[in-house]
């Protein structure tokens, strides 16, 4: 199982001088890759987690942080589809594959949030439908000399697309998604599945399950399927309902346990730390907090 790191992209810590030091101290302690995720605002009635309050858009903060790496991957998990076509995010994608040297992995949902879907003018429904259409969308855009495409909900012109993906055939794209049906598209349509922040450990033991054997139903190999996992991590205290807590020792252990239920490839994720991202957090008390966590975890003292 790989192990990989989420960004400094919620609360206080998400500063630039936290983009550019996790960024370079992740690449240098060996993690395998960082990853951001999106939330573009909050209804004013809408009570959501600490988490979600302020949230940096996630691909510039991979643009950015592909400016300050060499070989670390960059993931987003996930973009939310409706609310972008897929002709503006195929050209984000590629260019972010383009400066990054080919490190881009492209994580896509159907979104939950009411207020984000009536300000961005969009519908997640028909889900299935949708996200089948969406990625052959991209794929003909990343993949054709001329790019064509005519469904359901989506339209692209025959049209040329440069630069292309720097990535053989595009950003691997992984799909989240709790119910069945999403769980077998992932394995059907996608390089895998990506959990929701929500997941416990036994949601994630059901939905590798769910995955690989819809893969296997479809002829691929369920071997290759990523299953990627973020992890909340609460370093310094123990809780038993989270694997990934308590001291290093013991967050290693609760990573075992994913690796363990089929996940090859699990990112600790400090953005749910009050006391990195929280509103009364000094940035800079934060940053030398999460830096002395993310060193203690260094992957290379990880073992399946």
């Amino acid at each position: 199982m790989l192990i990989s790191l989420g960004l400094p992209v919620s609360g206080a810590w998400a500063t630039p001088a936290s983009l550019g030091r996790i960024a370079k101290l992740a690449e240098e302690l060996g993690y395998h890759g960082l990853w951001a995720f999106q939330r573009l605002l909050v209804g004013a009635d809408q009570e959501l987690a600490p988490v979600y309050q302020s949230v940096l858009d996630p691909m510039v903060a991979l643009s950015y942080t592909a400016a300050c790496t060499s070989r670390i991957r960059l993931g987003v998990a996930v973009i939310n589809l409706p609310y972008v076509s897929p002709a503006y995010l195929a050209k984000q994608a590629a260019s972010l594959d383009v400066v990054s040297g080919g490190r881009h992995d492209l994580g896509l949902g159907t979104g939950w949030s009411e207020p984000e879907f009536v300000a961005t003018g969009s519908d997640p429904n028909p889900r299935g439908r949708r996200t089948e259409e969406y990625l052959a969308a991209l794929r003909t855009l990343w993949n054709d000399p001329e790019a064509s495409f005519d469904g359901e909900f989506y339209t692209v012109p025959p049209s040329r697309f440069a630069p292309p993906p720097v990535q053989a055939g595009g950003p691997p794209v992984l799909l989240g998604g709790t119910a069945d049906a999403a769980l077998r598209r992932a394995g059907r349509i996608a390089a895998g599945w990506v959990s929701s922040s929500q997941a416990r450990l036994a949601d994630v033991e059901r939905g590798v399950q769910v995955v690989r054997r819809a893969a296997e139903e479809s002829g691929r190999d369920p071997d290759e399927m990523r299953i990627v996992v973020r992890g909340w991590v609460k370093a310094g205290v123990r809780d038993d309902s989270l694997p990934l807590s308590g001291d290093a020792e013991q967050i290693r252990a609760g990573a075992s346990r994913y690796a363990e239920a089929g996940v090859t490839e699990l990112f600790y994720d400090l953005n749910w730390d009050p006391l990195i991202t929280g509103a009364d957090a000094d940035p800079s008390v934060a940053l030398e907090r999460a830096a002395a966590i993310i060193t203690d975890l260094a992957p290379a003292d990880f073992a399946t």
